[in-house]
Order: structure tokens, then C-alpha cells, then sequence
């Protein structure tokens, strides 16, 4: 098993093949989201939101371009950047950052939300602080 992951120069494949296709056309996609999440954050009014989403088209475009370097390694058998074991750590670091950004939202997110001021008439009549 450890052999297999860690192989330096796995089987040949092709650009045709379906498998790289998905992953070329997949870590493509996360660069061309970056420019749309930077836009989207750009359009926000919260700025809890845009503060909590600093982080994320920086992360696509890393995140689309390793992705884009091992794949294109992977079909031109560049030993040891092609090993299985970079995808893996490559899915794990993804996972971990996904789930951090995910417990970071929960926590900091807020709205002000507006508050109504009742109108009680005994309030002219209360005790006012000094100055």
C-alpha cells in the first residue's frame, strides 16, 4: 500500500484521459472562482463577511493552481511531484482548510440586527445623568 502511494513515477496517462480531464477542468474552475468570490466579497455590505472572506479567493487560486502542477505532472511523469501522495495530502489540506473557514463562519458571523426604541412616555420624567 505505501508503495503504491509513494511510487515516484506512477503509470503513464493522457490528457484525454476522463479522470485528468475532471481534475484539470476542476482546479480551473477554483482559479476562475476566485476572481468570483473576490467580486462577491467586493459586493458585500456586512463587513463581518467580507472580513471572514479575506481569505478564500487566495485560497482558490492556490488551491486551483497545485492542483493544476499535479495533474499536468502527474501526465508528463515529473518523478516524485507525480506521486498519489501529494493528491492525498493535497484533498487532506483542502478538507482541513474547508472545515476551519466552516468553524470560523459559525462562530464570528453576526448581523446587527436594527432595534426598535419604544417610546415610553415616563422616560422624560426619569432621572437623567449629569454632565
Amino acid at each position: 500500500m505505501l508503495s503504491y502511494l509513494f511510487w515516484p513515477n506512477p503509470q503513464a496517462t493522457t490528457y484525454d484521459n476522463p479522470k485528468v480531464m475532471a481534475l484539470l477542468i476542476a482546479c480551473g474552475l477554483m482559479i476562475v472562482m476566485s476572481f468570483a468570490i473576490a467580486y462577491w466579497r467586493r459586493q458585500k455590505g456586512n463587513p463581518v463577511t467580507r472580513r471572514l472572506a479575506r481569505s478564500w479567493p487566495s485560497a482558490f487560486v492556490w488551491f486551483g493552481g497545485s492542483g493544476l502542477v499535479l495533474a499536468v505532472a502527474r501526465v508528463e511523469q515529473i518523478s516524485y511531484i507525480s506521486m498519489r501522495v501529494w493528491w492525498i495530502a493535497w484533498a487532506f489540506v483542502l478538507l482541513l482548510f474547508v472545515y476551519a473557514q466552516f468553524r470560523r463562519w459559525r462562530m464570528m458571523h453576526y448581523e446587527v440586527l436594527p432595534s426598535s426604541r419604544i417610546n415610553d412616555p415616563r422616560e422624560k420624567y426619569l432621572p437623567k445623568r449629569k454632565k
